[in-house]
């Protein structure tokens, strides 16, 4: 009865410090509880010490919450367990006769640690690990964003496993290749969910692959989180249930660099053109300096678009339109990946000395460094990229904390935006798992992410998501190229 009371108790505890749990619903437990003991106690003096034991134990549980140990919503759920577990016939297993089968009974509900449900155990959830998927290019022209940002989640749960895993889960990532061609996303999708049997799919690459990957993720009610994209198809209004980001999206990152040129550079907005592949990632791009183009009163209708097949670097049509333009243009916001926007690079630099290039995230920073620096200092020098992470350079907690992981895990591979960027999404990711409990289902951790506020990950940003908002960074950074190929943070406002 003593260990009953330790478990009991703090549930009580927990809700009992949470407002939006009814009363009436605490106070129900309470009784009955109250009639465990005075049935289960010989004596007075029994009874007494009983009642003393469950209500320091309601004490610490009110301590859980008020430390941060747990949250309402875990409080809420786990009273939800106990209430079921003393309802209807099974309330004589509870205040009958016997203090074993009480303690039984009490225990099988209210354990808060205990890895293993009722019933069967959801898909891609074992006794002992959780399985995620991704689906990303691991062959072909894009090839270092998929590698980049499976290691970045790797590390992660590399770091996590070797404290323990999430209640004594380890977490596994099984990879697919897509080749970020649209149609290889559905077997890819297919052999994570059929063969592989993964629990959700986190850190999925692109735009147009995610056209093909959301519906069938959608249609079998699988979380899909963190993916390597800005565009709106995962930020509908309200929100897919089951989609969750945790990145700011293209529009965000155009309207910023749109804001700095005209602003800041000074460059007329006709002077502005935008180079982009194309498909729905560059339509997603290109949609959003439309946008940040209204937005300054600017009409959006004569904006040169300057195209690039997906998965080719044959830039040539783009490079015999932009020398056509009268007036010359000054600026170009580009929306490709690191192949195409380095041979684009190469191919004008020469032709307009002082034209202005700036990137959105997705164009994998480091690999695109890493080609321009091949190329010469003219080249990378004040290349911009505007960024939804800090900077990998930088001595943040968060970048700090990476970097040491990145160098512990996989020794040899340098710091990259793509790699943080997965490394971010994945910790996002496994302070819902923790906070959504040892009986983890899908549900259940949809409903945990709804309500985490204010998440403090040392990025000089909280992140947020609620019912109504699945995009857990609005934040933007500003960097751009030197003459040695390193990224240095610029102003954008």
């Amino acid at each position: 009865m003593r260990d009953l009371a330790g478990r009991v108790g703090p549930v009580i505890g927990s809700a009992q410090a949470c407002r939006d749990i009814a009363r009436p619903r605490i106070q129900t437990i309470v009784d009955k509880f109250s009639q465990v003991i005075r049935e289960a106690s010989s004596n007075e003096a029994e009874r007494s010490d009983l009642t003393q034991v469950f209500d320091r134990s309601v004490a610490d549980g009110r301590a859980a919450i008020s430390s941060g140990k747990i949250d309402c919503t875990r409080a809420d759920r786990q009273l939800a367990d106990l209430e079921r577990s003393i309802s209807g016939p099974s309330l004589s297993s509870v205040i009958g006769p016997s203090p074993a089968a009480a303690a039984t009974a009490a225990n099988a509900a209210t354990a808060p640690t205990a890895p293993v449900p009722t019933g069967p155990l959801p898909r891609g959830i074992g006794e002992k690990e959780i399985r995620f998927g991704i689906a990303a290019p691991f062959s072909g022209a894009a090839r270092e964003l998929g590698r980049q940002m499976k290691l970045g989640i790797e590390t992660a749960f590399n770091r996590i496993n070797d404290a323990g895993g999430v209640d004594g889960r380890m977490l596994k990532l099984f990879a697919a290749d897509d080749g970020y061609e649209p149609s290889r996303t559905g077997e890819a999708m297919k052999q994570l969910y059929e063969k592989d049997q993964v629990f959700g799919i986190v850190g999925n690459v692109g735009t147009p692959t995610a056209v093909v990957a959301i519906p069938y993720a959608l249609e079998r009610k699988m979380l899909f989180f963190g993916a390597f994209t800005g565009a709106n198809i995962l930020r509908n209004d309200p929100p897919d249930r089951y989609v969750f980001n945790y990145r700011a999206s293209y529009a965000e990152e155009t309207d910023a660099v749109v804001r700095y040129l005209v602003k800041i550079r000074r460059i007329p907005p006709k002077q502005i053109a935008v180079f982009a592949q194309q498909d729905s990632y560059g339509d997603a791009g290109f949609a959003g300096v439309a946008k940040a183009f209204r937005a300054l009163g600017v009409n959006d209708g004569a904006i040169l678009r300057l195209n690039y097949a997906r998965n080719t670097v044959d830039v040539e049509d783009a490079v015999n339109q932009l020398k056509q333009q009268k007036p010359p243009i000054r600026a170009i916001v580009m929306v490709p990946t690191y192949r195409a926007a380095a041979r684009f690079i190469e191919k004008t630099r020469d032709l307009f000395p002082g034209m202005i290039y700036t990137n959105v995230s997705f164009v994998g920073s480091t690999a695109l460094a890493e080609e321009l620096k091949l190329l010469g200092p003219r080249y990378t020098n004040g290349v911009i990229v505007t960024q939804v992470v800090p900077a990998v350079s930088g001595y943040s907690s968060a970048v700090l904390e990476y970097k040491n992981a990145l160098a512990k895990y996989f020794p040899g591979e340098a710091p990259d935006y793509v790699s943080l960027e997965g490394y971010i999404a994945a910790n996002v990711l496994i302070q819902g798992i923790k906070r959504a409990g040892p009986q983890l289902d899908t549900e259940k951790l949809i409903d945990t992410l709804e309500t985490m506020r204010n998440l403090d990950l040392g990025l000089g940003t909280s992140l947020s998501f609620g019912r109504s908002e699945h995009q857990a960074s609005h934040k933007i950074w500003g960097t751009a190229l030197d003459e040695s190929g390193r990224f240095q943070p610029i102003d954008l406002e």
